[in-house]
This record gives C-alpha cells, structure tokens and sequence, in this order.
C-alpha cells in the first residue's frame, strides 16, 4: 500500500489566462501533479469595506500531504492577488494508484 495522504488546495484568480499559468507553473515544477480550473465563477465578499461581486477562475490543485510546503510557498509567491486565498483540504479514501501517481508526478 502507498502512502495515501493527499490534498487538494484551492484558490482563485481573476482571469482564465492567470489560471492557465499558475496553474502550468506549479505542475511544471512539480509542486502540484494537477490542476483542474473552473472558469467564470461568481464571487462576492467584502475589499476594503466594500461589497464585491466577481467572475473568478477556481484552481483545483491535488498533490500528495507531504508536497503542500512547497506548493503553498510557490502559489503564494506567484500568486497575482494581493491577499490570496489558499485552503488546504486533506482528501481521504485515495486510492491507491492515485495516490502514487500524485507522488510521482511532484517528485
């Protein structure tokens, strides 16, 4: 049996092409074995007192538990936003064959 510990980290930003390369740029460096993207989400929350309401892209980024230093130090260093959001999921019941290829692919 193979290590089986994962996550799955999200974030947003504001624009598909920003998806495109964040999320190329943390698979190229191994940080991440994938990264899924969700575009034209809608977004509302509170910036600097205001009420905002935006189209977003959703980055769904899975890599194994053990490579999430590295991936959350990465996307906070090349992340456009000023204040990014970064949460961190650990995923349970990953198979096996999953598992090790998230392995292999951040090594």
């Amino acid at each position: 049996m193979t290590d089986r510990a994962a996550a799955l980290v999200l974030t947003t930003v504001a624009t598909p092409a920003q998806a495109a390369t964040l999320g190329r740029s943390l698979v190229e460096a191994h940080h991440a074995a994938c990264v899924s993207v969700i575009e034209d989400l809608r977004s509302t929350y509170r910036w600097e007192g205001k009420l905002v309401e935006e189209r977003e892209c959703l980055l769904l980024i899975k890599a194994p538990l053990a490579a999430v230093p590295a991936l959350r130090e990465a996307l906070l260093a090349q992340h456009p936003y000023e204040v990014p959001e970064v949460l961190i999921v650990e995923a349970s019941g990953v198979p096996d064959p999953y598992a090790a290829w998230l392995k292999a692919s951040t090594e």
